[in-house]
């Protein structure tokens, strides 16, 4: 398997199996451990090899968890599920333990919260009054916090309300605070009597779910507006067509679909999962003549080998409730999909925002849907029919099927590093970006398409490189080509109607939904929102996500002061004794939300004197806040003031993502830093000459040699990975890392 440096990393970080700390597989070993798992299913060897084959060769690869877990003891394959949350006390705690089993074993969850009774409703049972849909969301936020997902990927979620429901303005307000909810994505359910009230600009009923009596009415125009409004500010809610989602569900006589996972291209029926895979388009071009052209033969080749693994993906699976396993099986959902679309754009030489870009993919994804369903529909003939077939729109075609669905986009953040392709359907976000490293240090990734264009026209200079770093884009290059101008397009070059209209392209050949996000440069106005939303209905996508530039890193905060408070006289401070000049001390590593943090603790013979902290790569605003708590927590201490006085005032302190680490949770990077002081109180006194020995670290931290980073993490604001400090971007509705896969939804 070739593989970038980047995507070793990758896999030896979350993926290859390890003893302790050791990785103990190569990249082969783990495609064979996951074809020979997958192959169990099948009588014949043979597929064992194709399945081998194509995820050697970067064509296929299948859904996280499968590449992490198959043919091993967790043996958890599922990307995603959704619960259904009944409007009881017991129902509601009831799928929050079924979530916490879900997410513990690596799975994804969504819900719908629109079976709630509404805030303030009647609970007959205690005479008291409900507290509503968005309370429960921070019960479950809270919840989710405290749960790290099989080791390897942490807990998401997607919440939705129904339109009609009469909290929706308060779910559509929800996450304002940036703090708030925020292992959620959130989408409002749209119905099409709302769209037609917004068009007709109208007032829409709002109904109780619990009685089923309308409650209200609301100006649907108002009601979008203030959805744009949020969305505009920060991404959130985006919105899903559900009414246009169960139109075209493939099993009504079972259920209605209510909610999707926490991306939102997989809608489900309650305690259903789907196992996604994705076909890497990249690959799928050959040369002819002087150009490239694409290998349909190829592509057809790897579909119907690709939707064979991921039929058995089911059978192989272990399912972390049995409700779910049942579900499962009587539907047996896959969802196919596609990377490195992009990639293949740029070498055929096809703009991504065109005529020609938008009817290629849906091309493209026609003939692999075509395609996937022939090769659902032999494998029904030689397996049998989902068992839920009876009554289903495939019975309607007279027609075998397998699969109750077919094809899915997924986003493919991890999955594209691996196979060294774009992610999913998105365009590139940016052809070079520069990457901090240690000791200030830059350094410039560059697009491979993009370097081997450039090679291939005889135009490729590191001044170039570093130039298009600086935007990410070639946009502004005056003495560029013009012909490659229009084909190597960024995410920020694409406006916001060929987005949409991309997404819609591929949206017409897709059985579940498509998930993309829509990016808007940060002077895009709310009528640039508004206008996509409308697009994407009459277009017929399931759902749609903006993301406007720079509109999560952070508000600025502003205080003021009593006018009637009189000022007094200061008294004298005391001054700061001058650091001494030989100290002794320990460094301590604990992790936190923003990446792994290193906590240095000086004594000199008048107690402890000073605290140093890092967090890997420079620059980053993690580095930044830690080194500015650690200097006022040196200066308060050579100030005289008690080091558990310092303890107690950081402790605490608490960040919009906290962590578990091994049964002790860290707030922030305040509060690790608290807890490294507190620890190092309790062992050596404040003095610092208690004992000789940090022997009591906490749960969290580990004490280490030194206090320099060894893989770098940085913090998340900014747009840089809390992980590998790389630049992060906003694909598929969340923000992903460009360099090691990194997502707030994985």
């Amino acid at each position: 398997m070739q593989l970038s440096d980047n995507a070793r990393i990758v896999l030896e970080r979350r993926y290859l199996a390890k003893q302790g700390t050791e990785v103990v597989e190569t990249p082969e070993d783990m495609l064979r451990r996951v074809a020979k798992n997958i192959a169990q299913v099948e009588s014949d060897p043979i597929w064992e090899e194709h399945f081998f084959a194509i995820m050697d060769n970067s064509e296929f690869l299948p859904n996280s968890p499968t590449l992490m877990n198959a043919g091993r003891e967790l043996q958890q394959l599922s990307a995603c599920f959704v619960l259904p949350i009944e409007d009881s006390m017991e129902g509601i705690f009831e799928t929050l333990k079924n979530t916490a089993l879900i997410q513990k074993s690596g799975g994804g969850t969504g819900f719908s919260f629109s079976r709630l009774r509404p805030s303030f409703d009647v609970v007959s049972s205690t005479g008291g009054v409900a507290s509503g849909p968005v309370s429960f969301m921070r019960c479950y936020n809270a919840a989710t916090d405290a749960i790290k997902q099989g080791g390897t990927r942490r807990g998401a979620n997607m919440g939705i309300l129904r339109v009609d429901h009469p909290d929706i303005l308060n779910f559509i307000q929800c996450k304002a605070d940036p703090k708030e909810i925020t292992n959620f994505n959130i989408s409002v359910a749209i119905t099409e009597e709302f769209m037609e009230a917004v068009l007709a600009d109208k007032t829409y009923q709002l109904i109780n779910p619990r009685t089923k009596e309308p409650t209200g009415e609301l100006p649907a125009r108002e009601v979008f507006e203030l959805i744009v409004e949020m969305a505009w500010k920060n991404g959130e809610p985006g919105i899903i067509f559900l009414d246009r989602i169960n139109r075209f569900n493939p099993t009504p006589h079972v259920g209605e679909i209510e909610a999707t996972n926490p991306c939102g291209e997989q809608p489900l029926l309650p305690n259903e999962s789907c196992n996604l895979g994705s076909i890497n388009l990249a690959k799928m071009a050959k040369r002819k003549g002087d150009g490239w052209v694409i290998d349909w033969k190829r592509l057809g080749e790897v579909v119907e080998t690709s939707v064979r693994f991921l039929d058995n993906v089911i059978d192989m699976n272990r399912y972390p409730l049995p409700e779910i396993q049942r579900m499962t099986f009587a539907n047996r959902k896959i969802g196919l999909g596609v990377m490195g679309f992009a990639d293949l754009l740029i070498r055929l030489g096809v703009p991504y925002n065109s005529e020609e870009g938008v009817e290629l993919g849906r091309k493209i994804m026609k003939f692999i849907q075509t395609t996937g369903h022939e090769a659902s529909a032999k494998l029904a003939e030689e397996r049998g029919s989902f068992p839920n077939y009876a009554g289903s729109i495939w019975e309607k075609t007279g027609r075998p099927m397998r699969n109750a669905t077919v094809t899915t986009i997924a986003p493919t953040g991890t999955i594209s590093i691996i196979a060294g392709c774009s992610s999913g359907i998105e365009p590139l976000f940016a052809l070079a970006f520069t990457r901090n490293v240690l000791d200030n240090d830059r350094l410039i990734e560059v697009n491979p398409q993009f370097e081997a264009i450039l090679r291939e026209r005889g135009l490729y200079s590191p001044e170039l490189v570093a130039e298009v770093a600086k935007t990410g884009s070639v946009r502004h290059l005056e003495d560029f080509p013009e012909d490659l101008k229009r084909v190597l397009v960024t995410a920020y070059d694409v406006t916001p109607e060929w987005h949409i209209r991309m997404q819609a392209a591929f949206q017409e050949y897709t059985d579940n939904a498509v998930s993309k996000t829509v990016n808007f440069p940060k002077e895009a106005t709310k009528e640039d929102i508004r206008t996509v939303y409308e697009l994407a209905y009459k277009l017929g996508c399931k759902g749609v996500t903006v993301y406007r530039a720079g509109s999560r890193e952070g508000e600025v905060l502003t205080v003021g002061h009593n006018k009637e408070e009189q000022v007094k006289e200061p008294a004298a401070r005391p001054a700061p004794r001058k650091r001494p000049k030989v100290t002794r001390g320990e460094t301590v590593r604990i992790k936190t939300g923003c990446g792994t943090l290193y906590v240095t603790i000086n004594s000199d013979e008048q107690g402890i004197c000073e605290v140093f902290t890092t967090i890997g790569k420079a620059g980053g605003c993690a580095g930044a806040f830690s080194e500015a708590t650690a200097r006022l927590a040196s200066l308060a201490l050579r100030s005289g003031v008690e080091p558990n006085q310092v303890v107690r005032q950081l402790k605490g302190i608490r960040c919009p993502h906290p962590i578990w680490q091994e049964g002790q949770q860290v707030l922030s990077c305040p509060d690790a830093i608290a807890q490294v002081l507190d620890e190092y109180i309790k062992n050596h006194g404040v003095n610092g000459i208690k004992g000789s020995q940090m022997n009591g670290a906490p749960k969290a931290a580990q004490k280490v040699n030194g206090a320099k980073g060894d893989n770098g993490d940085t913090a998340f604001p900014g747009q840089a990975c809390p992980e590998c400090g790389g630049a992060m971007a906003m694909e598929s509705g969340c923000a992903t890392c460009l360099e090691c896969g990194f997502s707030r939804c994985s």
